[in-house]
């Protein structure tokens, strides 16, 4: 007991020095002081706690021997390590996803079972601290020697389900496990100056959690030495198929201005300096992130707010190299964009980066986790012919576990506070509180977002409070799919939003993306918000061949393709010209309702002689893209084209040979 107070007391003394001494405009409020109603995130969230959940814990417990590696160790039996190096983590991530699921779904087994298994992974932990199953079961004398190994990965993961337990359920038995683990990496690792570097980032924002919640400025001080490894070459690369580049070591953190590698580890990497940076204020950081940010959204980007298209290597190529069928766009990436960008809109205020965040998390992160809550998709290409299929679980099974603890904490980006505002970041239906000063105020949200732009927020409060209300204005309502020139609207919609306090129009002024309403806020006051949501039309820059005469089909925050199941006749023959006309209807894919969009294309079929090509007029529907390949396999596409010479003529369902 008096162990939990101290650290209590440490957290609260945390808190009074991260106010004083960060560089954050605003700071994203914990899920935890978030409650969550909405009709489009409630439903999945719920998914997770009864199916996803479920998932992975038969397959981390009786499908796979990734808990019985713990028991291996515990047991000293000499047994040995069954699996891939790396799969501790798997443990850890669903541990963290399993302490967020609790915070808004109390399961008395559920926490049972997370208890057990922090029990036999406290009795796997070494004297000195160590606590890696692939080592311990193997040769340990070599831990520590080869930095691909993952093992402050999986160190990383640890920390993070470690805080997210001790938040949830105030036990803190992991924490204690997670915290000797840290103290020996850091007297192995920056106390001995040893030469290292983490072969895949993760430990580094972790660290940084850690000294939040413990006030114990060495876990920063490690976070900032990982940092600063990087570019120092201490890997010996030889005929390795791995480069410098590849786990971004070819020049130091504070030097890089493009993007390189893998694209999980990178997006890891630049969310702990992001971190890193909101501590210490250090310019560096910042400036080189807004750079790599950069090459990242105008570059190397799909329109899905997917990245990585390297093929197998899960990395990025070069810039433009945006191919569709063969894009990886692991989702893990995905989920790394969206920690990424939310650290870089709290360092500037700037709401560009949720504009990329929502973008990832409706789209691309969201894509990667069926409709059933039970299957996923590793990686998540724009278009198919069929091959594509959603799985229970992986070899390599960083996905599930990594969708599922997105979801469950996906309160962690509605709302910031800042000393003078508040800031309502997604458009997600949910109740929250603040204090300013000595007031406090309830706020409320109530939306069918993404499907419709109504927003309605309203405010309880005692006494009156003043304090800026800033709301983003979501860069599609502005005629900008994505921030720079990679993708662009060619239909220009006009989107104009409107705001309203208690029936009457408002004055704001906008400030770095976001309408800013500064104004004594009484009890009952009611904020209507109106985003328009047409039809909008996207085409990329002439710099991504693989979109040339093409365009994608948006609506809201959410990206559309057409696949086979509503399209019988085809996809791949689909001409859709600018008269398509589409416009919205309520659907069901399987038990999830969608907005779908209905047009009219035109379809190229061979003549009878195969000397010509008819077209045939055909009624087009589209759905959301995240929802596409949960009823069958089948043919999709994204990027459709608008005119007859960029079809794929005489190319049949389900075959994998393009004409």
């Amino acid at each position: 007991m008096k162990n939990y107070v101290c650290l209590l007391l440490g957290c609260l003394l945390c808190t009074s020095v991260w106010s004083q001494n960060n560089s954050q405009k605003f700071e994203f409020v914990n899920f935890s002081k978030v409650t969550i109603n909405d009709d489009f995130w409630k439903p999945k969230i719920d998914k997770v706690a009864t199916k996803t959940l479920p998932a992975c814990i038969y397959q981390t417990e009786i499908a796979t021997a990734r808990i019985r590696n713990f028991e291996k160790v515990a047991h000293k039996k000499g047994e040995k390590h069954q699996g891939i190096y790396f799969d501790d983590s798997d443990v850890y991530k669903a541990l963290e996803a399993i302490a967020y699921s609790l915070k808004t779904h109390p399961d008395t087994a559920l926490e049972n079972t997370a208890d057990r298994w922090i029990d036999i992974i406290a009795a796997a932990q070494q004297p000195d601290g160590y606590l890696n199953t692939y080592y311990t079961l193997g040769d340990i004398s070599k831990r520590w020697t080869d930095v691909e190994k993952h093992e402050d990965y999986c160190a990383g993961h640890l920390i993070e389900a470690a805080i997210a337990y001790f938040n949830t359920t105030g036990k803190r038995k992991l924490l204690d496990v997670a915290i000797r683990f840290a103290n020996h990496i850091d007297s192995t690792m920056r106390l001995a100056n040893k030469n290292w570097f983490s072969g895949h980032e993760e430990i580094e924002l972790a660290l940084v959690k850690l000294y939040k919640v413990t006030n114990d400025d060495r876990y920063l001080k490690l976070a900032d030495w990982y940092l600063e490894q990087r570019g120092k070459r201490y890997y010996a690369y030889g005929s390795n198929w791995i480069t410098p580049e590849y786990w971004q070591d070819a020049v130091p953190v504070k030097k890089q201005t493009e993007i390189t590698g893998h694209a999980v580890r990178a997006m890891y990497l630049y969310t702990g300096a992001a971190d890193v940076a909101a501590v210490t204020n250090d310019k560096d950081y910042m400036n080189v992130m807004k750079k790599v940010w950069e090459d990242v959204v105008y570059r190397n980007m799909y329109i899905t707010g997917g990245i990585g298209t390297g093929g197998t290597s899960e990395a990025f190529s070069t810039d433009y190299d945006l191919p569709n069928e063969n894009a990886y766009c692991e989702t893990c990436a995905s989920v790394g964009m969206v920690f990424w960008n939310q650290r870089m809109c709290e360092l500037t205020g700037e709401s560009k980066y949720i504009d990329v965040l929502e973008r990832s998390l409706y789209n691309g992160a969201l894509a990667g986790l069926s409709i059933s809550g039970d299957h996923f998709f590793y990686d998540n290409p724009l278009a198919s012919s069929g091959q594509h299929k959603r799985k229970e679980w992986f070899g390599t099974a960083c996905c599930p576990s990594n969708i599922a603890r997105l979801v469950s904490s996906v309160g962690n980006y509605i709302y910031g506070k800042s000393d003078d505002g508040l800031w309502v970041n997604l458009f997600i239906g949910s109740n929250t509180d603040f204090r300013f000063g000595k007031k406090d105020v309830a706020f409320s949200m109530q939306t069918e977002y993404p499907w419709n732009g109504n927003v309605k927020m309203t405010i309880d409060t005692k006494k009156a409070a003043t304090f800026n209300l800033n709301l983003r204005i979501p860069g599609w309502a502005k005629g900008e799919p994505v921030p720079g020139d990679l993708y662009k609207f060619s239909n220009n919609v006009d989107s104009a939003i409107t705001i309203r306090v208690n029936g009457k129009d408002v004055a704001y002024t906008v400030e770095n993306g976001y309408a800013v309403i500064k104004r004594e806020w009484k009890k009952g006051d009611v904020i209507e918000y109106n985003i328009p949501m047409p039809v909008n039309y996207i085409v990329a820059g002439k710099q991504i061949k693989y979109d040339a005469g093409r365009i994608a089909i948006q609506r809201g925050p959410v990206l559309y393709c057409v696949e086979g199941a509503d399209n019988k006749e085809g996809v791949w023959n689909l001409i859709v010209p600018p008269s398509a006309g589409f416009t919205p209807e309520n659907m069901q894919v399987l038990t999830e309702p969608v907005i779908a969009l209905n047009g009219k294309g035109l379809a190229a079929i061979p003549s009878a002689d195969g000397q010509s090509v008819i077209m045939q007029q055909r009624d087009v529907k589209a759905i959301p893209y995240y929802a596409w390949c949960n009823r069958s396999s089948n043919d999709m596409q994204v990027w459709l084209p608008v005119k007859v010479n960029d079809v794929k003529i005489g190319y049949q369902t389900n075959n994998s040979d393009h004409h």
